[in-house]
């Protein structure tokens, strides 16, 4: 049995064409997905909204709530509301279905609980509202909604409270882990999130007011069978919402238990078939279930691996490099192709929340398990790889006399004039600022691809430049010099490892290898040889 062939998770779609399809088909569930994640969110806010004026008053909030309503109560709303409802709904019971591995990161998991918890709290509240009033004929507002929850059934209070945390924290771990990858989010994280904060409290605190508001009417004998009356509200309605609530609950309850159900039978049918084999670059062989991601498979054997947006193609962070077997996978499409074009990764880099080998295959993770997503937008091939550059070494001579000679803040004044006209040449000439070493800096050219051919020329502009700005500065500080700045310059072309070095948030793209220690040392030589320029 285990001789038999690789199964191919995609036997029915074995061209490239059937392959993008696929990819297509992905990248508009997840647009679909984005999209009525916001339009589920704007409803919750304006519905929120409305529940804060209850602070105020019974008759304000009322009317604010018509106001802020007005759109989904109408036909249109109501159609886009469902719509986007079942979208949602349906697209996280399929994204069960399609993981081969339910071993989710913490927050995933939160996420997909609480989702799935939310329209079993809710449909009580849908049923009695929205739907009792088009079925039924009745006429919910906050007067009959409250009363409903304060004084005829005490017990909805605690539901109503669960549900409203359990949808807004849903949202919010959506939100935070869709804009976190977002440039800009770092700075308004702080008052998003007090925002995300004051939102709840105060509905929930509106929600709590106005049922003491009702809670005091209600002392007057007459007023909870006015509102029930007024609102429609008799026990046979009260008993067909309840009956209809059930069934609601029992088609949700089955469509819940689907995914898993598909998941057993297709656990069978793939386990007839032998699993390919994914090499990881620590020495480890795994194998893995018939149509499971790399990032999947991964995290179900317990190696850590990055991956900031969940496996949505967002982040890149969970980037590898495919050593053996990339032949075998199809090229990049939809949100994969759309990611690795933006950071510009080479050939034999993907995504591991993409990918689907369905032969064995061999990676390496470009990227630490602990990356943030500030990481992901590292350019492609900047995680570390060996290619052919230009390496140049600038070194100022007789700078330690100049800091005897010199006060500190004159010392610092006159190295940042320097380091500031040697950076200027390299942005004139395709060069890349390094590092710098106290009185001196390493700069890289040909880091690009195609710059590779004409890295040695243009270090050679490079150092052209540097001199003839050299030359200008001395002019320019010649009255706070006793001799005019003197520079030596080493310059070699060969392989090296590039990559980009340092801690989190502060990397730098550098270079290390026999080329660089041979520059270094042709640098060091124009000390003994004393070439140094200007002369």
């Amino acid at each position: 049995m285990n001789d038999a062939p690789a199964y191919d998770a995609a036997t029915a779609l074995p061209s490239a064409n059937a392959a993008r399809l696929v990819a297509t088909a992905r990248l508009v569930r997840a647009r679909a997905r984005l999209v009525s994640g916001l339009v589920l969110l704007a409803f919750v806010l304006c519905h929120l909204a409305s529940h804060i004026f209850l602070i105020v008053s019974l008759p304000l909030a009322n009317d604010m709530l018509g106001q802020l309503m007005m759109f989904w109560w109408g036909q249109i709303g109501t159609y886009l509301l469902g719509a986007v409802l079942a979208i949602h709904v349906l697209n996280a019971l399929w994204s069960i279905y399609i993981r081969r591995y339910l071993r989710l990161p913490l927050w995933e998991l939160t996420q997909l609980v609480l989702g799935l918890t939310i329209p079993a709290l809710l449909v009580l509240h849908t049923v009695g509202t929205k739907v009792a009033d088009q079925q039924l004929g009745t006429s919910s507002d906050y007067y009959s909604v409250l009363t409903l929850h304060w004084v005829v059934y005490p017990g909805l209070v605690a539901l109503q409270t669960v549900a409203v945390l359990t949808l807004w924290v849903h949202a919010c771990i959506g939100l935070h882990f869709w804009l976190r990858i977002k440039r800009w989010y770092p700075a308004w994280r702080a008052i998003l999130g007090t925002v995300a904060i004051l939102i709840p409290t105060l509905a929930i605190a509106g929600y709590v007011s106005g049922g003491n508001q009702i809670r005091r009417e209600a002392q007057n004998p007459d007023f909870v069978a006015g509102v029930m009356k007024s609102a429609g509200e008799t026990p046979e309605t009260i008993a067909q919402v309840m009956q209809m609530t059930a069934i609601g609950l029992a088609i949700y309850a089955v469509l819940v238990l689907l995914p898993f159900a598909g998941r057993g039978v297709r656990g069978a049918v793939q386990s007839l078939h032998r699993q390919p084999r994914l090499t990881h670059a620590n020495g480890q062989v795994l194998a893995m279930l018939p149509g499971a991601t790399v990032l999947e498979t991964l995290r179900a054997y317990g190696i850590p691996h990055a991956s900031v947006c969940g496996g949505r193609a967002r982040c890149t962070t969970c980037r590898i490099r495919v050593s053996r077997g990339l032949a075998t996978l199809p090229e990049p499409a939809g949100l994969e192709a759309m990611a690795l074009s933006r950071i510009g990764a080479g050939d034999s880099v993907r995504l591991a929340c993409q990918i689907r080998p369905t032969a064995d295959i061999s990676i390496m993770p470009m990227l630490a398990a602990d990356s943030s997503a500030a990481d992901g937008l590292v350019h492609g091939g900047m995680e570390g790889s060996e290619r052919q550059v230009t390496v140049v070494f600038i070194d100022l001579r007789g700078s330690t006399t100049l800091g005897e000679a010199k006060m500190p803040y004159d010392v610092l004044f006159i190295l940042n004039q320097f380091f500031n006209e040697m950076t200027r040449a390299l942005d004139a000439t395709g060069g890349h600022y390094s590092n710098f070493t106290g009185d001196g800096l390493m700069a890289l050219y040909g880091l690009e691809a195609a710059e590779a051919a004409f890295g040695a020329e243009q270090a050679l502009r490079g150092a052209r430049e540097m001199l003839m700005r050299l030359d200008q500065l001395n002019t320019r500080l010649r009255t706070d010099l006793k001799e005019p700045l003197r520079i030596g310059i080493g310059i070699h072309v060969g392989e090296a490892i590039v990559g980009a070095l340092g801690p989190s948030g502060s990397q730098i793209v550098t270079a290390i290898g026999d080329t660089v220690n041979t520059t270094a040392r042709l640098e060091g030589l124009t000390k003994d040889y004393d070439p140094a320029f200007p002369g």
